[in-house]
Order: C-alpha cells, then sequence, then structure tokens
C-alpha cells in the first residue's frame, strides 16, 4: 500500500503559528512521545536533559543562516523587487541562484541597484538566466575581495525568516479581534521592545552553536538549545556531535503529489567529519542513545549510513526524502518543532515516531495549543 499525502492532513488553527520564540530559548514547552508504550508526556524544554545519560550522543546541524533576503531597485524604472539568495554558483564570477519578486518585472538584462539606508548603492547585479517562473541567476557586479563582498550583502540582507511569520504592525491592547486570530495568545506584547526586530531575529533565528554560513532558514529545532543548557550536557557527560547540512528552500516546499513515492525532494549540500562520525560510532557501539536534533541532522545522517550500518565522514548533496515506513539506521531519539500540515517535515516525524502516535501527538498540541513552526515548541520522541 502507497502512502498518501493525505494521511498527513490536520485542522491548524492561525493562531498556533509563533510569531515570536518564547523570552528565552530553553523554556519552551516540550512534548515528549514514547514509542515503545504510547505514553505522551508535557515539559520544558530544558527538562530534555532529564531523559538522557552520560555518553548518550546528540547530533547537531551547525549550519549558519545568512541574510538571504535583499530589498532594491530596479534600473530606470525604480521599481521595488525582493531578491532571495539561494545558493552561490561560483565565487570567481559571483553568480548566485535566487528568486525574484515580483518575477514579471525582472527579465534577462535587468540590472539590479542595492542601496544601504542612506541611499548609497552598495551592490548592483545583473540578471543573466531564467531558471524557473520565480527563479534567476544574477551576477553581482563587484570587484573587492570576496570577504569584502560577503561583508556588503550582509550589510544588505535580512535575517530570511519564514513567510508565515506575520506580525502586527502594533501591539494587540485588550481583547485580539478577529483580524488579529493569527497571532498567537503568547505573542501578543511580546517582551522584545527595547530591541530593533531585526536585531532580534539575526540572533534569535539563528542557533547558539552555528558556524558554517550557507542556510537560507535555520535548523530551528536546535534554536531552544542555551549555552547554559549546553553547558549542563557538558557537565553530565553527553556528547556533542556537529554536521552540516545547508538547509534549503526545497525543504519547506509543499508536496503535490498524493502518492509519495514520486515526492522529489531538492538536493542540499552536507558534511559529516571524521569527529562527528567517530563520536557517533562510538555511541552505536556502546548502545547508547543518539539524538538527531531535527530533521536537517536526520536527512544528513542517513545519507552517510555505511554497509554495516555505521555512520561515514562524508560530503556531497543530498535529496534523501524520508517517508513512512522507513527504517532508521543511526538515530534512536529526535528532537524536532511542530510542522505544518502536509509538510515533507511532519512526514519524516511521522516516518521516525510512527504515523499513529506521531498524528495523535499532533491532534494533543492542537488541543494543548502548543506554538508550531520555526519559533514555535519542541517534540522528543524516545
Amino acid at each position: 500500500m502507497r502512502t498518501k499525502l493525505s494521511h498527513f492532513n490536520f485542522e491548524l488553527p492561525k493562531k498556533l503559528i509563533a510569531q515570536y520564540p518564547t523570552e528565552n530559548r530553553d523554556e519552551s514547552r516540550l512534548m515528549v512521545v514514547h514509542r515503545d508504550s504510547g505514553k505522551i508526556e508535557h515539559k520544558v524544554f530544558k527538562d530534555v536533559i532529564n531523559y538522557f545519560d552520560e555518553d548518550d550522543t546528540f547530533i547537531f546541524n551547525n549550519t549558519k543562516v545568512f541574510p538571504a533576503r535583499l530589498y532594491g531597485k530596479k534600473e530606470k524604472t525604480g521599481a521595488n523587487i525582493e531578491v532571495f539568495l539561494l545558493r552561490e554558483l561560483k565565487k570567481e564570477t559571483r553568480l548566485w541562484d535566487v528568486l525574484v519578486d515580483p518575477a514579471r518585472k525582472i527579465r534577462v538584462g535587468n540590472k539590479l541597484y542595492f542601496s544601504d539606508d542612506d541611499g548609497n548603492d552598495l551592490l548592483i547585479a545583473e540578471v543573466v538566466d531564467n531558471t524557473t517562473s520565480r527563479g534567476r541567476t544574477i551576477r553581482f557586479l563587484y570587484d573587492g575581495t570576496d570577504a569584502e563582498f560577503h561583508q556588503e550583502l550582509a550589510k544588505l540582507g535580512n535575517t530570511p525568516l519564514p513567510k508565515y511569520i506575520v506580525r502586527p504592525k502594533k501591539k494587540i491592547v485588550g481583547t485580539p479581534t478577529l483580524e488579529d486570530e493569527i497571532i498567537n495568545k503568547a505573542d501578543v506584547a511580546p517582551p522584545y521592545t527595547e530591541m530593533d526586530l531585526a536585531d532580534f531575529d539575526r540572533e534569535r533565528y539563528q542557533t547558539v552553536y552555528a558556524k558554517n554560513p550557507g542556510a537560507v532558514a535555520a535548523p530551528t529545532a536546535g534554536l531552544h538549545f542555551s549555552r547554559e543548557l549546553l553547558k549542563r550536557f557538558e557537565l553530565k557527560g553527553i556528547h556533542r556531535a556537529e554536521v552540516t547540512l545547508h538547509v534549503g528552500l526545497g525543504t519547506f516546499r509543499g508536496i503535490e503529489v498524493e502518492d509519495l513515492s514520486k515526492h522529489k525532494m531538492d538536493a542540499e549540500y552536507y558534511q559529516i567529519t571524521d569527529e562527528a562520525s567517530e563520536l557517533v560510532n562510538t555511541a552505536i557501539k556502546n548502545k547508547k542513545r543518539i539524538c538527531g536534533v531535527g530533521t536537517t541532522s536526520m536527512r544528513t545522517i542517513e545519507s552517510a549510513v555505511s554497509a554495516n550500518q555505521t555512520l561515514k565522514t562524508s560530503e556531497g548533496w543530498t535529496n534523501l526524502f524520508i517517508y513512512p515506513p522507513y527504517e532508521f539506521q543511526i538515530p534512536n531519539a529526535m528532537i524536532t518543532n511542530f510542522h505544518l500540515p502536509k509538510s515533507s517535515l511532519v512526514i519524516m516525524t511521522a516516518a521516525f515516531g510512527g504515523t499513529d502516535l506521531i498524528m495523535e501527538a499532533y491532534q494533543q498540541a492542537v488541543k494543548e495549543e502548543y506554538r508550531f513552526y520555526s519559533y514555535g515548541d519542541a517534540m522528543l520522541i524516545l
């Protein structure tokens, strides 16, 4: 029997899509799902340490989100345009794959200008190819060093928050109206008034252990880990293995086929070091618990399994789509956020936890008003 997309549909009130993270990273809510008994517990995220022992190993994705969303103007007309950087194709020629909006106005040969707040043009790009209806290849016209070029990108770029984060123009006072219903009650009057929101997102839409720039979306399960919690892990003797998978927009692309065997994932670059594979393989040998932090970490390690079911040191591109039934070779625990209906992310979660149990857990999450998506709450599957 083929696995169908419709098995992973559920009603998600828009008000449960988190618009802000919790004030402290490790104080989001945590649902704990036990695969063996079907038991479901409701905890706080920092309680996660209580489910693990010395020499257990966590696998973190240390990719770093870069400021991928640029706002500029089209030459001659001065029309406002948005350019979303997907990936750098060639450093030497500064060629990039991008998405543009509005796409109908951006044609091959157009020049695009990106300015600072004072109106100074910092970067100019030329459109050199159409790739999809919204996709373009652009070349940045810049003569400085690679380091200087990326500094300019960092100045101009904005944190690529998902479009599902739709914040109110002003604080809601009193009882929310129907218009305000997309705002979760935990998001009303958030305690971030003293920090510029752009600076706030630049810090919070990034894991505290992010190292390798290249992602256009955060590995969001990792956003719950604070430096203090990681220090407690270290003191307890829990190991940290770091892998890299540069999250692309394809991870969040909607699935358009009912038969999941026909869905194709976009390829994403990954890297697994000797140090990471040694830590994980030692845990396998000693029959310790191995926890993948997020769907991206899970995809990475499942893309590099050796013939004897150990983790290989490797790098390359993976388009692995994990859906039930699937037998995981490496991890025996998983941390993940609450995902959107019919997404590849909720489907992978169901492949790990069992479809019936995970869909039941999601029904409980909606009933208990857990917060969903990138800035939302977390689930631990054991």
